[in-house]
């Protein structure tokens, strides 16, 4: 174990820098992670943390999560209170951190299951409806994630602490279009719907999901492209009474992934 004290040291400013940039994250294959539940979630979820950062207090009040830290991280660094807030993402910090390593070969479009039920998203540009969809993902029982195009970083801190630890465990797939997910979905076999805000589309809650199902949830402000929409074998919508036009990213995501898994959870349920 080192101690820290400068807010200069290459170290941390290394560390610093993967919380404040995409590139800096995509170019080292790694991202920082912050708290102490988050950090031991990373650690118990089989991440490979390279390093890890605490304060003094955060020892001390912590003790039982940075233990599993510690025993799977190499690099063990004790740093000051001021260096804790260069780190920090959060208003109050709780003085923990872990670098930790990004496993970009099982997020390749060329490692989709051969079959599952799958949420797609494009160009989700929130970090915080995409944390939410992530860990609704999780807890419903969807086979995958799959963001196509300019979506938002899904390692950016908020994207993190909003998934609940979800990003450490879910598998996701990134795609730099939604052509080309698309196509890698038919090439496996999945029926792709898309998700629209179109009374004549056929209701959601008419389908009977299959175990290659793949549904798209579009951008936050201007919902699928049309391309999307094209490429789509069917359209689908969520029923809604009242004068809403739509429903939020996050919202609709969850209603669609609870269709897309009702008859797991029915035949879990019914044993």
């Amino acid at each position: 174990m080192q101690t820290i004290t400068s807010r200069k040291n290459e170290v941390v400013r290394a560390a610093a820098a993967l919380a404040d940039s995409v590139r800096q994250r995509r170019e080292s294959g790694r991202y920082l992670v912050e708290g102490a539940r988050l950090c031991e979630d990373a650690a118990r979820s089989g991440v490979v943390l390279e390093q890890l950062f605490y304060t003094e207090k955060a020892a001390d009040k912590y003790s039982s999560y940075l233990t599993a830290c510690m025993a799977v991280c190499p690099q063990i660094y004790e740093i000051s209170q001021p260096v804790a807030e260069l780190l920090a993402e959060t208003k109050s910090t709780q003085g923990i951190f872990a670098v930790c390593r990004m496993d970009t070969a099982s997020h390749d479009l060329q490692a989709l299951p051969q079959s599952g039920r799958l949420l797609a998203v494009e160009q989700l540009q929130d970090p915080a409806n995409l944390g939410t969809i992530l860990r609704t993902a999780e807890a419903l029982g969807v086979s995958g994630v799959v963001l196509a195009g300019a979506c938002c970083d899904i390692y950016t801190p908020k994207v993190l602490r909003a998934s609940m630890g979800a990003v450490f465990r879910l598998p996701f797939f990134e795609a730099d279009s939604t052509g080309q997910a698309i196509q890698a979905l038919h090439d496996r076999g999945y029926s792709v719907y898309a998700a629209v805000p179109d009374s004549t589309a056929k209701p959601i809650t008419r389908l009977a999901f299959s175990d290659r199902d793949a549904v798209w949830i579009g951008n936050e402000g201007n919902g699928l492209t049309q391309e999307a929409i094209q490429a789509a074998d069917q359209a689908v919508t969520i029923p809604m009474a009242g004068r809403a036009e739509s429903l939020n990213a996050a919202a609709a995501a969850s209603i669609v992934m609870w269709e897309l898994c009702r008859t797991l959870s029915e035949e879990s349920i019914h044993g």
